[in-house]
């Protein structure tokens, strides 16, 4: 049976404008890097997808290295856009992104003309779209004149094979310099995405100033640290979560007792709430505006909807605020 969008898609999901521009982006959008590729079935992938966009997420952000194993995230999307979103594709915001390694030689990854517009074309054909709403530079490159990255980017727009342009993982004076670049070229920077959570707190730093004061908008990917904000680890490690794997990004490291006790006396707070631990961290995310939507990671649909639950209580008590404030800081939460 062939899928048909539920009617009711738009009466929940908020939508915030991206900086200054004419773009609007749902307040949770949904994050295709771990587990779209050859690691679930089309099936699963296909349900997490479409019931997304039911319950009003329309942007989908992808990479060319998503998978595992690389490229297979935009291979599985571009195969249900095809069969099940074709007629609501200008429904969709599409996000992609080039910088990390893709192909042996040294044109296969970081920012060079070369490595962005190659990228860009093998994206197109794994989609199976003509173009795609935002491409971003997925990481800056020491090595390469930012000049040329920024151009490359500038090109791919006025080609026509994107719509707007995006950065990721760039430090505050980078990104001014980017914005400054592109603003002479004539076509400005929408949207800066970096990692972002109550644990990861480094945009705080000069780099929201820099977005606000310069009309870009922002999307944190990682919000609930790689799921360290979740219930999942409140009472240790589970063998089959990410912690316990090899994972490079969360690992039994990271996973400390103080920060097991942070995580259950946030825990503690979101109970008082009404709301789970990853819907605070959401909404704490979310809470002075100056994060345009929350980009989220899920295996399987209900945790794509207790994380849009977030959005039914979004505000802060300046008290809960300073609450946080304390666990975080706090070096021996009891």
């Amino acid at each position: 049976m062939g899928y048909t969008a539920s009617e009711a898609r738009y009466e929940e999901m908020l939508y915030n404008r991206c900086g200054r521009s004419g773009l609007k982006l749902p307040a949770i959008s949904l994050g295709l890097w771990h587990n779209f590729g050859g690691v679930t079935t089309l099936e699963n992938a296909r349900n997490m997808i479409t019931r997304s966009f039911d319950l009003g997420i329309t942007h989908f952000d992808l990479a060319n290295n998503y998978g595992p194993p690389a490229g297979s995230a935009e291979e599985t999307f571009g195969k249900i856009l095809s069969q099940d979103l074709k007629a609501y594709r200008d429904e969709l915001i599409i996000s992609s992104k080039a910088g990390y390694y893709m192909w042996p030689g040294p044109y296969g990854e970081w920012g060079s003309r070369k490595n962005l517009i190659s990228s860009m074309d093998q994206s197109l054909k794994r989609l199976n779209v003509d173009y795609v709403d935002i491409f971003y530079s997925h990481r800056f490159d020491p090595e390469t004149p930012l000049d040329e990255t920024m151009m490359a980017l500038d090109h791919i727009v006025r080609s026509g094979k994107a719509l707007y342009i995006g950065i990721s993982n760039y430090t505050a004076e980078q990104t001014s310099e980017a914005i400054a670049i592109l603003r002479k070229l004539g076509t400005p920077l929408l949207i800066h995405q970096p990692s972002y959570s109550m644990l990861n707190r480094w945009v705080e730093n000069g780099l929201q100033d820099v977005l606000e004061d310069n009309g870009v908008g922002s999307i944190a990917f990682t919000p609930l640290a790689q799921g360290l904000l979740t219930n999942k680890y409140l009472n240790g490690i589970p063998e089959d979560s990410r912690a316990a794997s090899t994972s490079v990004f969360l690992n039994e490291n990271n996973i400390t007792p103080e920060a097991l006790r942070k995580v259950r006396a946030l825990n503690q707070l979101a109970a008082a709430r009404g709301q789970s631990l990853a819907q605070l961290a959401l909404a704490w995310v979310l809470r002075e505006g100056r994060v345009t939507s929350a980009l989220i990671g899920a295996s399987r649909v209900s945790q794509i909807e207790d994380n849009i639950a977030a959005l039914k209580n979004l505000k802060f008590s300046q008290e809960e605020l300073d609450r946080i404030e304390t666990i975080l800081k706090t070096e021996n939460e009891s």
